[in-house]
């Protein structure tokens, strides 16, 4: 006939039960915070970056105005002789209108692609919500139903094996 099994600790069901509710909770965190910084990154590139060098543009298209009328002038006076000033004024400022272009253009490749890139790896975070908000709850009520099933068992006693004998309060012990 077969022995009982012998169950010493249900400690172990309990720690990774534990431990299990931990990983569950610090997941759900990573995963907002992700998702936070999805939509951050996206705010970042669709509006704040584009409002910063649409700033920027023209801030530079300004000077670049400011500096080629001034060129004009000094070729237009003769009291100057150099005009190299302006001219580096006018190229200073037409490269900066130029960074401030590509970086426009970028920007729109960048708000245009992003949703391309980044929702195959959201539908990832998706399923990784899913199990997390309902299939590792059920493992941690399986752990739980799990446990209280071993302590029942442990509980009873082995096939064959005599009863412990009931003691009864009122008969005074021989």
């Amino acid at each position: 006939m077969a022995e009982q099994a012998k169950i010493t600790s249900f400690e172990a069901l309990e720690n990774f039960r534990s431990a299990l509710i931990l990983f569950l909770a610090d997941a759900h965190r990573s995963v907002d915070e992700v998702g936070d910084a999805i939509r951050q990154t996206r705010q970042w590139i669709q509006h704040d970056q584009r409002m910063h060098w649409e700033g920027l543009r023209r801030k530079w298209q300004q000077k670049l105005d400011q500096a080629t009328q001034e060129l004009m002038s000094a070729r237009l006076s003769t009291l100057r002789d150099s005009t190299t000033m302006q001219e580096n004024a006018v190229r200073k400022a037409k490269a900066a209108l130029s960074e401030a272009e590509d970086k426009l253009r970028a920007l729109k490749q960048w708000g245009r692609n992003y949703d391309n890139a980044v929702d195959p790896l959201t539908k990832g975070l998706e399923s990784l919500r899913y199990q997390l908000d309902h299939e590792l709850p059920k493992g941690v009520s399986f752990l739980l139903q799990a446990q209280k099933i071993l302590e029942g068992y442990a509980e009873t006693p082995a096939p064959g094996a005599e009863p412990p004998p009931v003691i009864d309060p009122e008969t005074p012990p021989q």
